[in-house]
């Protein structure tokens, strides 16, 4: 069941204090309940509850790759069993340089690939060793698999 959402002054004031995103700090929520006198619990609490409720849309976190010097990427594509393909996306999905891992519908016979994922990393060669890595995870599966030539912004 969905959260009240009452519009209480803490609710205006959480909201307030978190609308143009959440501290950059090791404990944000932590920093937001100091800011606004409540303990931690209670601005998590609460965020999850309007989330829940649907008065906030989502809690995310944006990284800015090329600051934090990753700054190739490239998109890989498997031709996974259908059978096994949640099982295959859920495990690259999970991996570090995967910033994301989707399936799509195939649209053989001129592309036969219904896994994608984004792969990152600091440099073409980079990106090219974690996508030999997904493949050694992947392999069994795959019937075959083709990599986009990363690119280096």
């Amino acid at each position: 069941m969905a959260a009240h959402v009452h519009g209480s002054q803490f609710d205006l004031a959480l909201i307030r204090a978190t609308q143009s995103g959440l501290p950059l700090t090791r404990d944000p929520y932590g920093d937001v309940a100091r800011m606004l006198g409540v303990p931690r619990e209670a601005v998590l609490t609460r965020l999850t509850a309007l989330l829940e409720a649907g008065a906030i849309r989502r809690i995310g976190v944006i990284p800015n790759h090329y600051a934090l010097g990753v700054i190739a990427n490239g998109m890989s594509v498997w031709n996974v069993d259908d059978a096994r393909v949640d099982e295959i996306g859920a495990r690259i999905g999970a991996l570090d340089c995967v910033s994301h891992c989707y399936r799509r519908p195939r649209h053989a016979p001129e592309w036969p690939y219904n896994l994608f994922a984004m792969v990152h990393g600091r440099s073409r060669d980079e990106v090219r060793a974690h996508v030999d890595a997904i493949a050694a995870l992947a392999a069994p599966p795959c019937a075959d698999t083709t990599f986009c030539s990363p690119s280096v912004s």
